[in-house]
Parts: structure tokens; C-alpha cells; sequence
């Protein structure tokens, strides 16, 4: 009797233990099954689209969220100075010693007349040279319509007022020797045909500058690797049938590049030339460089500056020494 109670006492708590562990597995179903979707819950295939439909309905308007988020965060914070006692996180609209942290202040853009005086009395105090490089570094608004930009462009413009005494050694390409003589005549260094091909590519001739008529390009291959950025090209004006403007164009000329993508740095006179001689070359230089672009995209120079050889540069307004056609 003892035995047989003991086997039924076990029996009864095995099954005890069976119902619970059911019971218990049966919460946790109902529990999973209220946290999924309803749709999971109906009968046949038909709750596979309805989701994937939900998931892309809710998921468009977050990402069209998103985007107008980065849209709001990419565009600048302009701030409207006008009126104000001081600019907005500076500590004043000038400062009032001539010792100061610039930081703290509006950055002074100069006329150029006045950066130019300014350069001439740095000179006068720091007992430099007077007769040194005066440069102008020019920043350039590049783009045009759409994803579109200008070029990056190499160009030779004659100054009024030349710095270099010393004239540049042109040679020219061509074969008619009626149009070599004319070359030679105008100061050519160097003019021929195949003969002087041969010349280059034997290190006999250098020179500054390489002109061509057109006939003669198809003939100048070789020659590509050898002179690299000299090689004439029509853009530069280095390609065309009028020898002797191109002679005096490159005999005489400065020629500058654009560096970096958007940057000209470049000498346009030395500090002790007279500032009516400075501006005159500078203004040369600033209109060759806005005929670069259309007028209709606005300026193209987007801010200027000029400094000598041993001074700090200056910001300086180039607007005012452009036509008004360039400016518009």
C-alpha cells in the first residue's frame, strides 16, 4: 500500500508539472502573438503584399523627412548686419587703436588705390627694397548653369606698363617662307617648318612661347609631349594666320593661369612703379580675366588681393576697376 501510494503521489505531481510548463508555454505564444501585426494573424498568403505595402507607405514620408531635414541643415544662416551697432559676433565695426586681434573685426576691404599707398608705406617702414614683385592673388567664381563650370584657362594679355625688360623669344611654325620672313621681321626668334620641328626635338631651339598657322598642326604632333603646356592651341591664341599680331602678343606679353581649380596668382608690377602705372596694369589684367565668363552669371571674380614681395596682402575692391559691362 505504501508503494502504490507513492507511485500515484508521483504521478499526480508529474502531471501537475506537465499542465504548468503548458500553461506557461501557452502565455508566452499569446504574448508574441500580441505584439505582431494583425495581418500576420488572417488566414491565407493574402497578408504578405498588405505588409509590404504598410512597410513602404510609412517608410516614404520618413524618408521625405529625412530629406527636407538635410535640406534645412545645408542652407546658410544669413545674417542681416544693416542697422546693427556691431556686426553680429564681432566686438565692433572698426577698431579703435592700430594694434588689434582681427578676428574680433569686420575684415577691411581696401580701394585699390588705397591697398596700393598702403603697400608703398609697409615698404618705407620695414626698410625693404622698393624696387620688388607686387602680385595680385584673385579668387573666381566658376560655375555656370546647372552642374556646369568654366574651364580652367590659360591667358596672355600685353601691359600698358611692362615689368620685365627683357622681351620673350617667340618661334612660329610654318612652312611659307614668305611668312617666315614676315615672323623674323616682327621679332620672331625663331621661324620654320619641319627644319625647326627637328630642332626642338634635338634640344637645339627653346623658347618662351610657340605659335602656328593651322596648316601646320597636324605636323606639330611630335612636338606634344616635348613642349607639354607650350604646345599653340586656338584658345591661347597661339594658333591663327596673323603672325605678326601674334609675334607682338607673345613677344611682349604676360601670361597668366588658372591654379587649383578657381585661383590667378600672378605679378602685375613692381612696388615702385607710380600707382597710376599699377592700376592701369591691374585693371588690364582683372578685365582680360572677367571676359572668361559670361557677364550674365554674374561677377566672376569673387574677391582680390594684392601684396609685394615682403608686405602682408590686402582685400581689395576689384569691382571698381572693371567696365561696367564686365560687372553685370
Amino acid at each position: 500500500m505504501m508503494l502504490s501510494g507513492t507511485i500515484v503521489l508521483a504521478s499526480v505531481s508529474t502531471r501537475t508539472s506537465f499542465v504548468a510548463n503548458m500553461a506557461a508555454h501557452a502565455r508566452t505564444a499569446w504574448r508574441v502573438l500580441e505584439l505582431c501585426p494583425r495581418q500576420l494573424l488572417s488566414p491565407g498568403p493574402s497578408h504578405w503584399p498588405l505588409r509590404n505595402q504598410l512597410v513602404r507607405g510609412l517608410s516614404a514620408p520618413r524618408l521625405k523627412q529625412k530629406e527636407e531635414e538635410k535640406a534645412v541643415k545645408k542652407e546658410k544662416r544669413v545674417i542681416d548686419d544693416a542697422g546693427r551697432h556691431k556686426p553680429y559676433g564681432r566686438t565692433a565695426w572698426t577698431p579703435v587703436d592700430d594694434v588689434y586681434i582681427k578676428r574680433f573685426y569686420p575684415r577691411t576691404i581696401h580701394s585699390a588705390a588705397t591697398a596700393i599707398d598702403l603697400l608703398k608705406s609697409y615698404q618705407l617702414l620695414d626698410f625693404t627694397p622698393a624696387h620688388q614683385p607686387l602680385y595680385v592673388d584673385l579668387k573666381l567664381d566658376m560655375k555656370l548653369e546647372k552642374k556646369k563650370t568654366v574651364d580652367a584657362f590659360v591667358s596672355t594679355v600685353t601691359l600698358p606698363h611692362p615689368f620685365s625688360s627683357e622681351a620673350n623669344r617667340v618661334a612660329v611654325f610654318t612652312e611659307d617662307p614668305a611668312q617666315v620672313e614676315v615672323a623674323l621681321q616682327n621679332g620672331a626668334a625663331f621661324a620654320g617648318g619641319a627644319d625647326l620641328i627637328q630642332q626642338i626635338l634635338d634640344d637645339e631651339v627653346d623658347a618662351d612661347f610657340f605659335v602656328a598657322v593651322p596648316d601646320m598642326l597636324s605636323k606639330l604632333t611630335p612636338l606634344k609631349n616635348k613642349l607639354r603646356k607650350k604646345f599653340p592651341k586656338s584658345n591661347r591664341g597661339s594658333v591663327g594666320i596673323n603672325i605678326p599680331k601674334m609675334v607682338r602678343l607673345f613677344r611682349t606679353g604676360h601670361e597668366y593661369m588658372v591654379e587649383d581649380g578657381c585661383y590667378i596668382r600672378t605679378q602685375i608690377a613692381m612696388l615702385d612703379f607710380p600707382q597710376d602705372h599699377i592700376l592701369e596694369n591691374l585693371e588690364t589684367v582683372l578685365t582680360d580675366v572677367a571676359s572668361h565668363r559670361p557677364a550674365h552669371f554674374g561677377p566672376f571674380i569673387q574677391r582680390g588681393v594684392i601684396a609685394s614681395h615682403t608686405s602682408e596682402g590686402l582685400w581689395f575692391n576689384c569691382q571698381e576697376l572693371l567696365p561696367e559691362s564686365a560687372e553685370q
